[in-house]
Parts: structure tokens; C-alpha cells; sequence
């Protein structure tokens, strides 16, 4: 039995999966993941750090790690890359100016080779303000369809947090994808 099939089982049992949640200052991270958890949102602060929720959902236990995004922050990013299921990354769809920084930085994420296998969710949050770009954009913005993306499993939701519009879809399909990679023996 190989070493996969090992880590298969292992994870089978205890149906755990964590979740890195990364994105620029101000994307939205924190406030997605009260909104997951059914926390108030009326008094979110920037993130320094990290910070912690376990959620129950469809039957995982879901270890969402929520990482500040300031730029003094970035570089310590890849201190909580280890035993990374699905990474989910939050634009902020009504910050045009920044998006070329968006897809910089997620470049830069995605050849780190401890994130290799991670299901990769885009939560393209803000939606819900008037001039926020559409997710088809915000795919050419970032170049997901490049030559980088080809072996990984993608996609791009919008989403509010504020209202927790496309929250539950963009959810659906990340523990759907993780389960299939991680959870169906081969």
C-alpha cells in the first residue's frame, strides 16, 4: 500500500479538511468566514495574523484559516502552507486598481510547491457594490486560463459577504472537490 493510499485512509476517518483563506488586505477574508460561521459582521477589523474557525459542513469538520493580507503580512504566508487541503482566494471585485497586484500575488502563491495539490477556490466578493467586476473579467485579469492553471482544479464564484450571496455555491464546490481528491479511495 502506498504511501497516498496511507494518507487516503488517514483522512478518510477523520474527514478533517483545512482551508487557507488568502487574498489582499481589505478583500473580504475575515468577514466571509463569520459569515460561514454564522458570526455577527458588523464590526470587522483588519487581520493580523491569523485566526481560527472550525465549522461543521456537510458532514467534514472544516479548519478555515483566515490570513491577514497586508503586504508587511505576505511574506509570512507560506508559514501556514503545510497540510493544505483547498486554498480559497478573495478578490475584492470592486478594487480595480489592485488587480494586477491580485494576480501577482496569487501567482506567486500558486508555484509554491507545498500548495501543489490544494483545490483552488476564487471567491470574486463585492458583487453586491455597484461596479464591481464580473467573474468572467476577473478570469482574464488573472490569467486563469494560462498555461498555470491547467493541472490545477479551479473556480471562480461571486460571492457577497455582506448579503452571503454564492457563499453556500462556492463552498459546495470546494468541499465537492476535496472530497473527491482526498476522500474517494482510487
Amino acid at each position: 500500500m502506498g504511501l497516498l493510499s496511507i494518507l487516503k485512509k488517514v483522512k478518510e476517518k477523520e474527514r478533517e479538511v483545512r482551508i487557507l483563506i488568502l487574498g489582499l488586505d481589505n478583500a473580504g477574508k475575515t468577514t466571509i468566514v463569520k459569515k460561514l460561521c454564522g458570526q455577527p459582521i458588523n464590526t470587522i477589523e483588519p487581520t493580523l495574523g491569523f485566526q481560527i474557525e472550525s465549522l461543521e459542513y456537510q458532514n467534514y469538520h472544516l479548519n478555515l484559516w483566515d490570513i491577514g493580507g497586508q503586504s508587511s503580512i505576505r511574506a509570512y504566508w507560506r508559514n501556514y502552507f503545510e497540510q493544505t487541503d483547498g486554498l480559497v482566494w478573495v478578490v475584492d471585485s470592486a478594487d480595480l486598481s489592485r488587480l494586477h497586484l491580485v494576480r501577482s500575488e496569487l501567482e506567486n502563491l500558486l508555484q509554491q510547491e507545498r500548495l501543489a495539490g490544494a483545490t483552488l477556490l476564487i471567491w470574486a466578493n463585492k458583487q453586491d457594490i455597484a461596479g464591481s467586476v464580473p467573474p468572467s473579467k476577473i478570469v482574464e485579469a488573472l490569467g486563469l486560463e494560462g498555461v498555470q492553471f491547467q493541472n490545477r482544479h479551479w473556480a471562480i464564484h461571486p460571492c457577497s459577504a455582506v448579503t452571503g450571496s454564492g457563499l453556500m455555491e462556492g463552498m459546495d464546490w470546494l468541499i465537492e472537490d476535496i472530497s473527491n481528491r482526498i476522500f474517494m479511495l482510487s
